[in-house]
Formats: C-alpha cells, sequence, structure tokens
C-alpha cells in the first residue's frame, strides 16, 4: 500500500511530482522514489511513496522499471503468486518477490486484459518507453483512489486530491455541484470532484494518454454485468466465497490485525482470518459512558469481547474520546474531499493506535451491508411497501401527528426509535427509487433548496437526476437486488472505501476488505432480494452461512453501526464552533447557504424537537473544507 503521483506532457513535471509526492508522505514512510523519461516527443515523471508489505526489501522500492516500462502501484494483489508462477512458465524471469514486479509483467505479456486477472486492490500508472504512452488503471471496486486533471497537452494525477491541490491549487476552482452533493449525501458520488477539472478514475477502468494528448477510457469490469449474470445463475456457497476471500487476503510480509466491532461482519472476517492465521489480533473502539447515553448506542465493546474470548482473539480496545474542536480541522484536510462521516474519526483513531504497535495491516468488514442488505435503510424501505398498505386514515390521521411531536432526547438521553420513526416517515409514501434515495440521504430535494442560494437550485436537480440514473440502470427484478446495486456503485465507494483509505493511510495503515472482492459480489447477487432480508431481518442470507463460524448470539444480534457520538459532540463539545463558525462563516457570507434556514436547523437541534446533528455536522465539516481549500490556493 502506498501513494502515487506523476505528471505526463508537462514542464514543469518533475517539480510538480516532488511537491506531489511530499504532500502524501503518510502514505508510504517507508521509502520514497521519482523517475523521469524525456526525449523529444515525451515526457513522463512518476513519482512514489511506499508502505513496505509485500517483499520488504529495497529491491522493490519503486518507481520500478525493467525493460522499457517503468510503474508506480499502490495497492495488492492477492493473487500474485499464482500469476507469478504462470508468467515464469511464458519465461519470464523476476529480480524481485514483489507483486508490484508481477503487475509489470502481466501487462507486458496480456495488455489490458492483465486487469481481468489480477485479484486485488490497486491503482497504477505505467509508462512505456518504446510508445511513450502513459496507462493509468483501478481496481473493480475503487478501493484504492486515483486522481487526474488534464493540463495542458497532458495530465497530472496522483493517489490523492491534496496532492493536486499542492502542486497546482492556484490554477483550480471549486466545483459547486459537487458542494450540494455533499450536502444531499454528506459525502461525494464517484461521478463527482470537489474540485473543477478533476476527475476520478472509475472503478474498474483504465486509460491510455498517448504523447498526441489523446485520452482513451475503458470499462474492464462492470457491477451491473456482474449482478445481472449472477442473478440469472444459481445461488453460489456463500460459506465458501468468504472462507476463500478471506483467506485470499491475508497474503503478506508482515503481520496482520484486524477491526473487530462485535457486529456479525467483522465478527466473520476476524474469526475466519485467525482460523487460518491464530497470530492476528484484532481491535476495537469504546466511547465515554455519557456519549453512549446521548447517542443511544448499544455497547458493541461488550460483543468484541465475547468473540475475543470465544476464540482466543488477542484485543485492543482503544477509547474513543478526541479533543473534537482540534481533530476537526485535521480530519478535514486527511479526507481530502467534503465527506461529513464521523466514523472517519474512529478509523483514523484507531488505526494511528494500531501503527504505534507496529501494525500495517488491518483487515475489515466493509462491504457485507452494502452486498447483502444489510443496512437498516434496505429493511425500512421493504416495510415502508408494507406500511403504505395501512389505512391513510390511519398513516395520516393517527401514525404522523403522534410521531411528529415525539422528542428525539428526554433527560440527556437520546430515543432512538423516536430518531428512526421521523426518518421513516420522511420517504415511506414514496416511490421505490426516491424512497432508497430519502431513507439515506440528509434533504428530500425541496428541502435542500430552501437551504441553499437560489442560484444554485439547478444543481439539485442534476444531483437528484444522477441519483435516479444509476439506480435504475441495471436488469435486477427485485427491490432489494437493485437497493445493494446503487449501494455497491455509489455510497460503498463515495463513502465507506472513501474515508477508510484516507483515513488508514494518514496513519500509513492498510485496511483489506475481503467483502469488497468481485468473487464476493458475484455470489452475493445470485441471491435474491427475498433470501436476503426475510421477515424483519436483514441480510439474512450471510447470517445463514456465518452459524457455522460464530454463536447465534453474535449473528443475530441488533444491528449496530460503527459510528461516533455525533450527537453528544454537535449539542456539547462543538456548539460554539457551530455557532461561530458555520452560522456567521463563509457559506453563509457567500450567500451560499441561508443564513435563517442554517439558524432553524441549529436551533431545533439543541433543543431536541429534532435530530439534525448529522446535518449541521455535514455543514460544519463543509465550511472548514471550503475555508481548507481557499486557503491552498483553490478558487471558490
Amino acid at each position: 500500500m502506498c501513494g502515487i503521483a506523476g505528471c505526463y506532457q508537462q514542464a514543469d513535471g518533475q517539480k510538480l511530482v516532488d511537491i506531489m509526492t511530499d504532500r502524501i508522505a503518510h502514505r508510504g514512510p517507508d521509502s520514497a522514489g521519482t523517475w523521469s523519461h524525456d526525449t523529444d516527443r515525451v515526457s513522463a515523471q512518476l513519482g512514489f511513496r511506499r508502505l513496505s508489505i509485500i517483499d520488504l526489501s529495497s529491491a522493490a522500492d519503486q518507481p520500478l522499471r525493467k525493460d522499457g516500462l517503468t510503474i508506480v502501484y499502490n495497492g495488492e494483489l492477492y493473487n500474485y503468486k499464482a500469476l507469478r508462477a504462470e508468467l515464469q512458465g511464458f519465461g519470464v524471469r523476476f529480480r524481485t518477490s514483489s507483486d508490484t514486479e508481477v503487475v509489470l509483467e502481466a501487462w507486458r505479456r496480456w495488455g489490458a486484459e492483465a486487469l481481468g486477472r489480477f485479484r486485488g486492490m490497486f491503482a497504477f500508472a505505467l509508462v512505456d518507453e518504446r510508445t511513450g504512452d502513459l496507462v493509468l488503471a483501478r481496481d473493480p471496486f475503487g478501493i484504492k483512489p486515483l486522481y487526474y486533471l488534464p493540463r495542458g497537452g497532458g495530465v497530472v494525477f496522483a493517489s490523492e486530491l491534496k496532492s493536486l491541490v499542492a502542486a497546482v491549487g492556484a490554477e483550480l476552482r471549486i466545483e459547486p455541484g459537487a458542494l450540494i452533493a455533499s450536502m444531499l449525501y454528506y459525502w461525494l458520488p464517484e461521478q463527482r470532484c470537489s474540485i473543477d477539472g478533476v476527475r476520478k478514475l472509475p472503478a474498474g477502468s483504465w486509460a491510455l494518454i498517448t504523447p498526441d494528448g489523446n485520452v482513451s477510457a475503458r470499462q474492464y469490469w462492470q457491477i451491473t454485468d456482474v449482478a445481472a449474470r449472477a442473478a440469472a445463475g444459481p445461488p453460489a456457497d456463500l460459506r465458501a466465497v468468504v472462507e476463500e476471500s478471506v483467506a485470499a487476503h491475508l497474503v503478506s510480509d508482515v503481520p496482520i490485525s484486524s477491526f473487530l466491532s462485535g457486529g456479525l461482519d467483522s465478527s466473520i472476517v476476524t474469526v475466519l482470518a485467525h482460523q487460518a492465521n491464530p497470530g492476528i489480533d484484532a481491535y476495537t473502539i469504546t466511547f465515554r459512558p455519557e456519549d453512549q447515553r446521548l447517542e443511544a448506542m448499544p455497547d458493541d465493546a461488550v460483543y468484541a469481547r465475547k468473540v475475543a474470548a470465544r476464540y482466543g482473539i488477542s484485543l485492543h480496545e482503544i477509547e474513543i474520546e478526541p479533543d473534537i474542536v482540534d481533530m476537526l480541522p485535521r480530519i478535514v484536510d486527511v479526507l481530502d474531499e467534503p465527506i461529513g462521516d464521523p466514523a472517519a474519526i474512529n478509523t483514523l483513531l484507531m488505526c494511528e493506535a494500531a501503527h504505534e504497535r507496529g501494525v500495517k495491516v488491518i483487515l475489515s468488514g466493509m462491504g457485507a451491508d452494502e452486498l447483502f442488505g444489510g443496512y437498516r435503510k434496505h429493511l425500512a424501505c421493504v416495510l415502508a411497501g408494507r406500511y403504505r398498505r395501512l389505512p391513510g386514515a390511519v398513516r395520516h390521521g393517527v401514525i404522523r401527528p403522534a410521531v411528529r411531536w415525539l422528542p428525539v432526547t428526554a433527560g440527556g438521553r437520546g430515543l432512538r426509535y423516536a430518531r428512526w420513526a421521523k426518518r421513516f416517515l420522511t420517504f415511506a409514501e414514496l416511490a421505490e427509487e426516491p424512497r432508497f434515495r430519502r431513507s439515506y440521504t440528509l434533504y428530500d430535494p425541496a428541502e435542500l433548496v430552501a437551504l441553499v442560494s437560489p442560484d444554485l437550485a439547478g444543481y439539485v436537480d442534476d444531483v437528484v437526476a444522477e441519483h435516479s440514473e444509476i439506480y435504475h440502470d441495471n436488469a435486477l427484478t427485485d427491490e432489494v437486488s437493485r437497493m445493494c446495486l446503487a449501494d455497491a456503485r455509489m455510497f460503498l465507494p463515495g463513502l465507506n472505501l472513501g474515508y477508510t483509505d484516507r483515513s488508514s493511510m494518514a496513519a500509513s495503515v492498510e485496511v483489506r476488505v475481503p467483502f469488497v472482492d468481485p468473487v464476493v459480489a458475484e455470489a452475493a447477487f445470485s441471491i435474491p432480494g427475498s433470501a436476503k432480508i426475510r421477515g424483519r431481518q436483514g441480510k439474512a442470507a450471510l447470517k445463514r452461512a456465518a452459524e457455522s463460524w460464530l454463536p447465534d448470539e453474535i449473528v443475530y444480534r441488533p444491528k449496530a453501526s460503527f459510528s461516533a457520538p455525533l450527537r453528544a459532540w454537535v449539542r456539547g463539545d462543538l456548539r460554539e464552533l457551530v455557532a461561530d463558525v458555520l452560522v456567521g462563516g463563509r457559506l453563509v457570507q457567500s450567500g451560499m447557504i441561508r443564513r435563517a434556514a442554517v439558524g432553524e436547523l441549529v436551533a431545533a437541534n439543541q433543543e431536541g424537537r429534532e435530530d439534525f446533528s448529522k446535518q449541521i455536522w455535514q455543514l460544519l465539516t463543509l465550511e472548514l473544507w471550503y475555508r481548507h481549500a481557499q486557503s491552498q490556493g483553490v478558487a471558490a
């Protein structure tokens, strides 16, 4: 796991690469390097920061140059040993034991067809000195990031947006549509970038840039195709698929640890990994009791301890008690883009604690909820169909008025069922696609239009239309599978993979996600929606498979989320910051968001009438991101 940067056909390429590589030093503290290639028709520079995990020798340092090909590669190829053996059968001679050299030789042998053979997470850039071409490529799910900026007759690219901003920030400007998307979702879909002109190489794609400036991008893997094919075939053996994926993700020349929240997904990954490698230990988080009360959070650490004790796993507990006022500007810088999910802080602090103990690799159960229908929103949307069958007089005359008057806090304790009921009624009577969108976004379109400047209202329509287009872009026949597919294309890469990569790599730790795997995805979509959600049980098919690995107490425990004491922070630690920085901030002063609307959100939340903690947190982080971007020279 590493950080890459590069320039192609840039007169100031070496200077920019040096700046970009230094800016992502946290991604690779073990070694650094640059490479330059200049001829009368091609100028290419590559930069690299290394976190050594496979082949720890200096021979595997990058940029790696061999027989006219030079590569910088961020990621891990879990099947590199099998590919290496296959290439050796063709007469290829290797000089390292790294997966990087396997990627380079696989490209030489098979070209773009090699990408379909790779099993892992990766983003890489490769220069062919013979043709002068530059190749950029990214893994099927977009686990590893890759940003690029067309500039002049070439491109500038890097693992993190902050690299590009550090190098050419004065040439850039903020993209208003992305800010609207962030307000709606509290994260950014992969199709959008917060900086105008900068693009994210799409997941499952590669791009060829030629010396004459031509750029051609092509998909080599699309989850919509995989889902359609899988849905038309027989159900997969989930036990075998998940066991094999976890085992595949254990390839490493350094010790591996695991996140263990005590929930189903992390417990599956941790226990299976520990069975394959008894040396694996685990990390979990705890919170202050007063924060848990206001958040109405279950004590997940109790379950983590039970799993660890039952299977003999060494468990390290990390209490999350940050100085959140000081932490906010830091996490805004770490995340690169306006992502308003406080779970990123959990990941950062846990990875820092692991890093201090010498850990470089941690496993995560991320991805199972998206692929197997495990989120509350999935179940809520299914239940909404049943709710709509109730008589209108009951829905509108009894339930809605009663829920409207429910407080969300009482006596310093959060009332999560009241929060859930209020949220449920915001989408329960909508049609399928808008119902799903509203089940996890912060506003309905009219509410968001009322919050922002009238000049930005058109962007709201655009963002909502993009969601509809992606949601309907499939041939699946059941609602649950369509929701899972939409999550795999939007929520998973836009939020969870994004914040996990930035937060973990800020601590120089690699996070691996065995559920976010093409083989697992195909198995997931071979399971019909009716088997994913049964009655009021989400993730039912995965739970049945997990009965062979875990006790029922863990498999069928109530759903919890990898969250933070957001409500306690917003109503307590951050109260003054909300008043000073948000309500009187630059977004309000610029007219981008309306002062009165923000003031009402804050007042209703502080008084306990409504729960707008997520909205306030997102707006506060957006304000800080906006200021930070401008401080780097980016124009508003």
